[in-house]
């Protein structure tokens, strides 16, 4: 019976001690809203810009998906004024255009990308901002899937070949 009379008293403190953390004091809030959700087909062109540093898919509309090298383009164009009023970002330097997307040679499945620039001096958020954007456009016109690395080829060099570290 000393089960009973100390199992009594424990639950009694027990039921005591939630009821007193469920009035703790958190406040009621408003309602926080984000950034409507994608619905349909995600038709456009599937860019990575940064958000307070970190690497993000932005969809940009467009009327088809763009092949990887117009989507390097566009990324190299930088940010929309309504990306940039959104806080977004990039570290990939305007003069990465013109550049050309191709299948690398003896590696089946993955890319190499050619820049006219030194790539060496590339921050490491804008090689991954190319690597991704480059994978995601490849994904979308069926030329490449999350498993496929890229190559990021330049002046002074080359780096990769290496996988988008989100995908």
């Amino acid at each position: 019976m000393t089960g009973r009379r100390t199992g009594l008293p424990l639950l009694v403190s027990g039921l005591l001690l939630t009821l007193v953390a469920a009035g703790c004091g958190v406040r009621p809030s408003t309602v926080i809203t984000g950034r409507p959700p994608i619905s349909g087909p995600a038709q456009g062109a599937w860019l990575y810009l940064l958000a307070r540093g970190e690497l993000v898919l932005v969809l940009r509309p467009a009327k088809t998906a763009p092949p990887p090298a117009a989507a390097l383009s566009l990324l190299a164009a930088g940010p929309v004024a309504n990306e940039r009023a959104q806080g977004f970002t990039t570290d990939v330097p305007v003069d990465l255009d013109p550049v050309t997307v191709t299948a690398a040679a003896g590696r089946t499945g993955d890319l190499t990308v050619r820049a006219e620039i030194a790539v060496q001096a590339l921050s490491a958020q804008a090689v991954d901002q190319i690597i991704c954007t480059t994978v995601a456009a490849a994904e979308q016109v069926s030329a490449a899937n999350s498993a496929t690395t890229v190559t990021i080829v330049g002046s002074d060099g080359a780096r990769g070949p290496r996988a988008c570290p989100i995908g």
